[in-house]
């Protein structure tokens, strides 16, 4: 029989990286004083969320919304690009960095699975060499302007198992290396033959 193919799934902010990486984003592409005055809006939708009267989903829309509505995906995406060559490279704990860099070395699937936005995402994940990207998607309008919405379902929870699932297909056909960090890894981890939780 032979040996099944080996994954290794990643989630980005606070696994391989060393905070959440929207908001240095959302800096990084809106400037300090846009970034100083949406901050300051986003404040009752924060405080909105820690009280749990709204739900996280709508939280980043809010956010997204604040930061980007109405803004071209294709002017977003050269920031994206800068953001992912010059800024992410700092935020990476090179623990976790050694060890997706093993897993290429010994010719493992790379993915990254991530509620984070992947038009920053995959722009690193191609300077890096990974092999996926799984990640939550910006909705664009019919003239490619950035909605405020997510298309989709934010990528957390059982959202990831779904889209493994989709792109790879059940799990018995590989074997799943799954690195998280924090709540909305669990079912991840769960389904993993091998789970990695804040050990790296």
């Amino acid at each position: 029989m032979m040996d099944k193919p080996i994954v290794a799934a990643f989630d980005f902010d606070g696994t391989l990286t060393k905070r959440d990486t929207f908001i240095p984003f959302a800096l990084f592409a809106a400037g300090p004083w846009k970034w100083i005055k949406n901050l300051i809006l986003l404040i009752p939708s924060a405080l909105l969320f820690i009280f749990r009267a709204i739900t996280r989903r709508q939280l980043k829309e809010k956010a997204i919304t604040l930061f980007f509505k109405g803004m071209p995906h294709r002017k977003l995406m050269p920031l994206a690009e800068e953001f992912a060559a010059e800024i992410i490279p700092r935020l990476l704990k090179p623990k976790a960095l050694e060890a997706l860099k093993w897993h290429q070395k010994e010719g493992h699937r790379v993915i990254i699975i991530s509620a984070s936005i992947e038009t920053y995402l995959r722009p690193w994940a191609e300077i890096m060499h990974i092999d996926d990207v799984i990640a939550s998607r910006l909705e664009l309008d019919s003239n490619g302007n950035i909605t405020g919405r997510l298309a989709g379902n934010n990528c957390r929870a059982a959202e990831k198992v779904k889209r493994l699932k989709e792109l790879l297909g059940p799990e018995k056909d590989y074997e799943l290396y799954a690195y998280g960090d924090s709540r909305g890894d669990k079912e991840l981890l769960a389904y993993a033959d091998h789970r990695f939780f804040r050990k790296i």
